[in-house]
């Protein structure tokens, strides 16, 4: 089946690599054209290297490849004003809005206890309040066309159980799936469907570095991939340590689609039975 979101526009943020990239390219492969929204630049309490403007242009790159329209911003989710003036051109440029995939988000490390002001606040801020940014820039382009639309937004396992080490994560995700469930409610009479994907483990720089190998190795001096894939496999009941970027834009294209016209204020875990165990 091709053409799923023919003739749509869709707006990801941290689409400069990993999940957001791969979004974009699936929805683009679908027919979507795609405005891409990435911060393109290091934050301080983040343990790994973020994506940089090179990284953003290739998205654009690939996504021509296939044959859409692409637009390209780097924009901080912590900016509502830039945030706000980019989906307008966006969409001035592209002529529509009719996809919302919220997924830019940062992981940090350590025990809630330990946390500084900084490394919470910059967290909540960009995985929940950012989340809400994009929502409340792009909401307004949804009504305005009158053809309903698909709201996505990126929470995770951590928004359904808890995660020792990572408990600023783990609250912003859990705001997230109650901020989908109160968006739901108020879009519903305009056709517009939000809901949440809520992978676990994906291969991506997020999850594949040594900060993250700690919280799961923590007595061993030289935590490897390798190594990591142990533990993250006993997370998981399907026998597979973590899953793929496509894994969970297949699961966006879903709900995107008229395939899923019906489902609103749901979470949809990608999480190989994690949440079940």
């Amino acid at each position: 089946m091709t053409g799923r979101v023919a003739g749509k526009v869709a707006l990801i943020t941290g689409a400069a690599r990993g999940q957001g990239r791969s979004h974009a390219l699936r929805l683009a492969a679908e027919g979507a054209d795609i405005i891409a929204l990435d911060i393109c630049r290091q934050i301080e309490s983040v343990p790994y290297s973020l994506a940089t403007p090179e990284d953003l242009e290739e998205t654009g790159r690939q996504v021509k490849e296939l044959g859409q329209n692409v637009v390209t911003r780097e924009v901080d989710v912590r900016d509502g004003e830039a945030l706000i003036a980019a989906v307008n051109d966006g969409v001035s440029q592209l002529g529509r809005l009719d996809i919302v995939v919220a997924n830019a988000g940062i992981m940090s490390i350590g025990p809630s206890f330990e946390l500084s002001e900084q490394t919470w606040s910059q967290v909540v801020d960009i995985n929940l309040s950012g989340v809400w940014r994009t929502t409340k820039a792009a909401v307004p382009h949804l009504i305005a066309g009158g053809n309903g639309g698909s709201i996505v937004l990126t929470s995770s396992i951590a928004g359904l159980i808890g995660q020792p080490g990572l408990a600023h994560y783990v609250a912003a995700k859990h705001g997230v799936v109650g901020l989908m469930k109160t968006l739901a409610l108020e879009l519903a009479p305009l056709s517009i469907r939000v809901n949440t994907v809520n992978p676990t483990c994906v291969d991506t720089d997020m999850i594949m570095n040594e900060a993250t190998y700690r919280i799961f190795l923590p007595d061993d001096p030289h935590p490897t991939r390798d190594k990591f894939a142990v533990p993250a496999g006993e997370m998981n009941a399907l026998p597979v340590p973590w899953i793929e970027s496509g894994d969970v834009s297949n699961a966006v294209l879903f709900l995107a689609s008229d395939e899923a016209r019906y489902i609103t204020g749901i979470s949809l875990p990608v999480d190989a039975g994690a949440v079940a165990k």
